[in-house]
């Protein structure tokens, strides 16, 4: 293999982008995804207001990019986010981000020029990270909310019937989320917190968990109440919803109409928007989690709300209103996002590991897996096996601990995941739209919910336990039905690792598996190996051909990954604005990105000799490419 990574020019014609359509499709990849969270997207010249969206022109002008190229954009999560929190996996359910809002249409006479040209202009000269590709979350977080007032208050003043007749139908087809997420918005306004554990008021801590008949009748006088005290701050939160919805669809459109879908990105977690929201629904006293392990000796304490199982579904079966609020929000991804919807820890779904409130995710803290401990005290009602089903002689976090389950068994603990699947159907999509986030260790159950209903989870190649022959995330190792990639949104790019493992014992391992999978007929492998072990460059460009050459049909990739970005997005544990904050630079189209047409080529012959041959042709006309 020859080292060629990178390309003297990235944006591939329509002639180039047909070859290596033909070249994934021999290689037998359905999907070619590139995975970029919506802040992460470039900016157009002098639009840099401090944070990307794909609502915007430079996001039109990359769907344009992909298109003929990728079938689709996975997105992160869409949720409205804190002031104090980038993250988006702790972003709301049902709330999109305002920060997605393109405020350059705004000032458009589409938009009715409800937001001045020289507000927007003053962001964009203000915006200290206008130099440089990374977000700046806090003070684009501020200014947005300062051009969204003035878009309000414009809107009030003047407006046309039609943008007026469209937000009253967006108010009425989307009332059962967005009147509670409105109202938590004027709470803290009241409360001048936007974390309601901190209000004073219990009442209010409380307004939509009423214990008694009595509070039934006290809380809605408070609802009303505070409807009447905020409704011009409710409403403006309703309208800077509809904004939202609406630049969404017409992105939606944008892309469909250039060939490229959206997989959206389905967090694990609930805001502090959303359990307040729904907090009737939770199971009091607990929450999500991982027990112990390699990375976290005292486990991973998330600190999110755990759905209460009784009230997920009835006895009959049907949904309670648990079922249903899950249901209806997967049905609003799935039509929001006609490429699918990936799920982050699928785990999550089907035997969750919690832990007791104020405590560590430990087992000597009471902590347990919801539906596999029918020896707890507490989570024993929940349990779907018998402890006559479980290895006893190993504990609680343990993987293989349930040794045995029955059909039955097994469905019950898919019952979220037919809960999913309906959601998909309802909106003409079926199971094999949803990508589960399966990494790590999976449980017995977990692992029987995944084969019984073939889902079809992920391979993250620098995942590799090199020292296992029979690792899953291994390239020979790789079935078809998945979805492979190098590395997600918490991970090193390629290279960054490739220098990692260079001259260590552990890089050796990678690189003599890699040399028996992807060279099995050359000659030469020890002096390949000796080669690969010293240059980072060969490193990264042999882990990448081992992705195409992998029999996975589902092939992600990370924007730094493909446009050579020598950053990380996120790394776990670590908060402020630093953190995601990653942006592809305005000037991608000249950056240089991995030879795809190579990396293909190299592929396609890794293969094996019989196979190459026959695609001879093929290669010729990829190395043109090159």
């Amino acid at each position: 293999m020859n080292c060629l990574l990178e390309r003297t020019c990235n944006v591939l014609n329509e002639k180039s982008k047909k070859v290596i359509r033909k070249a994934l499709k021999t290689l037998g990849k359905k999907n070619f995804v590139i995975i970029m969270h919506n802040g992460s997207f470039p900016a157009a010249a002098g639009e840099n207001t401090g944070f990307g969206t794909i609502n915007s022109n430079a996001g039109r002008e990359f769907i344009e990019y992909s298109k003929g190229l990728f079938d689709a954009i996975q997105l992160g999560p869409a949720g409205k986010t804190k002031s104090c929190d980038s993250s988006p996996y702790t972003g709301t359910i049902f709330s999109s981000n305002p920060l997605f809002i393109d405020l350059k249409a705004l000032t458009t006479k589409k938009w009715e020029n409800f937001l001045s040209l020289d507000t927007y202009n003053e962001i964009v000269a203000n915006n200290p990270n206008k130099n440089i590709n990374k977000t700046a979350y806090s003070y684009i977080y501020r200014q947005q909310n300062i051009a969204l007032t003035e878009v309000w208050n414009n809107y009030k003043n003047k407006h046309s019937k039609k943008i007026e007749k469209e937000f009253e139908k967006f108010k009425k087809e989307n009332a059962s989320w967005l009147d509670k997420d409105a109202v938590y918005e004027a709470l803290t306004i009241e409360h001048d917190n936007d974390y309601w554990p901190n209000w004073t008021s219990e009442t209010d801590k409380n307004l939509l968990n009423p214990k008694s008949y009595e509070e039934k009748i006290q809380f809605a006088q408070r609802i009303a109440e505070i409807e009447s005290k905020y409704a011009d701050d409710i409403e403006q939160y309703k309208f800077v919803q509809f904004i939202c919805a609406k630049q969404n669809k017409e992105t939606l459109e944008f892309a469909l109409d250039h060939g490229v879908k959206m997989i959206a990105d389905r967090q694990v977690a609930f805001s502090d928007r959303d359990t307040w929201a729904y907090q009737s629904l939770f199971l009091d006293g607990w929450c999500l989690g991982c027990p112990p392990d390699y990375f976290s000796k005292d486990g991973q304490a998330w600190g999110f709300p755990v759905m209460n199982p009784e009230k997920l579904f009835n006895p009959d079966g049907t949904l309670d209103e648990g079922g249903k609020l899950m249901k209806n929000l997967f049905r609003k991804m799935f039509r929001e996002n006609p490429g699918g919807v990936r799920i982050d820890h699928i785990v999550g779904l089907i035997d969750p590991w919690v832990y007791k409130a104020g405590k560590k995710p430990k087992i000597e803290d009471g902590a347990g897996r919801l539906y596999s401990s029918p020896e707890h005290p507490e989570l024993s009602r929940f349990a779907i096996p018998s402890i006559e089903d479980l290895d006893m002689e190993l504990d609680a976090d343990k993987e293989k601990r349930v040794k045995k389950l029955s059909k039955k068994q097994i469905k019950k603990y898919g019952r979220l995941i037919d809960v999913v699947i309906e959601a998909a159907k309802e909106e003409g999509l079926d199971k094999n739209s949803i990508v589960c986030e399966d990494l790590g260790t999976l449980t017995n159950p977990v692992a029987a919910v995944m084969k019984e209903y073939k889902l079809q989870g992920m391979k993250l190649t620098q995942f590799t336990e090199p020292e296992k022959e029979n690792d899953p995330y291994r390239c020979c190792n790789i079935d078809e039905k998945c979805w492979a990639m190098v590395g997600t949104h918490d991970n090193e790019p390629a290279k960054m690792w490739a220098d990692s493992m260079i001259h260590t014992h552990e890089g050796y391992l990678h690189v003599k598996n890699l040399v028996d999978d992807l060279f099995a007929e050359c000659g030469n492998k020890d002096d390949i190996i000796v080669r690969m072990t010293n240059d980072a460059n060969f490193l990264t460009e042999t882990k990448l051909v081992e992705l195409f050459a992998s029999k996975a049909q589902n092939i992600q990739i990370f924007f730094t990954d493909y446009f050579n970005v020598y950053d990380v997005y996120n790394r776990p544990g670590t908060a402020g604005d630093q953190n995601w904050s990653l942006r592809l630079p305005d000037n991608y189209k000249e950056l240089q990105t991995i030879n795809l047409a190579n990396l293909l080529k190299l592929a396609i012959i890794a293969r094996g000799h019989e196979f190459a041959e026959k695609n001879e042709k093929l290669i010729k006309e990829l190395e043109e490419i090159c």
